[in-house]
């Protein structure tokens, strides 16, 4: 079992202000304001500023395509022990990026064989571990990485890959509750 939240999502009703920043954070679909964005809302100006930000990353502005976002997203939020965002990510968009769940638990599983992954995806997954284990990529990997994505792309990838650790702190350092609705893993 999960400890108890250090910083309790905050719960309705919300003062109007608040309300229309939560509707502005919550994307199209979802079932309800995620735990993450109601905690972040203890900080409004820091959460609109951050809306801006997540939205270019998922919101069809990046130059990323899906599935390699959710590689690198999905394997950042894994190696950091992220269950509450990797597990959102999982139900909202692994299907949509063409996941199956072995390529799912080999991105969540640095243990497991990768051999279900793409070379592209494997490339995505090594250059989150690199990243996670030293705060750089080395010069073996960035060639390759320099072979398959643009310069801006690739600047995009470490911005994703920092975000999404910067994410992961929030969601373990405050406990965020796991949604009922989210994937799970098994480790």
């Amino acid at each position: 079992m999960l400890n108890a939240p250090r910083i309790e999502p905050l719960a309705p009703p919300y003062a109007p202000d608040l309300d229309a920043l939560l509707a502005r954070m919550t994307p199209p679909g979802a079932p309800s304001v995620l735990a993450l964005f109601r905690v972040l809302a203890h900080n409004p100006e820091l959460a609109s500023r951050a809306t801006g930000w997540g939205g270019y990353l998922l919101g069809g502005k990046a130059s990323l395509p899906l599935r390699d976002r959710e590689v690198v997203i999905n394997r950042v939020c894994a190696r950091c022990g992220a269950q509450y965002e990797w597990g959102v990510h999982v139900a909202a968009f692994s299907e949509a990026a063409g996941f199956t769940p072995t390529q799912n638990a080999a991105i969540a599983d640095a243990e497991l064989d990768d051999a279900a992954l793409t070379a592209r995806d494997r490339l995505l997954v090594q250059m989150a571990d690199e990243l996670h284990d030293t705060a750089t990529v080395s010069d073996a990997l960035w060639p390759q990485l320099a072979a398959v994505w643009s310069a801006p792309q690739l600047i995009e990838l470490l911005m994703l890959a920092g975000w999404y650790h910067a994410i992961s702190y929030v969601c373990n350092a405050a406990r965020v509750p796991l949604e009922p609705w989210a994937a799970r893993w098994e480790r």
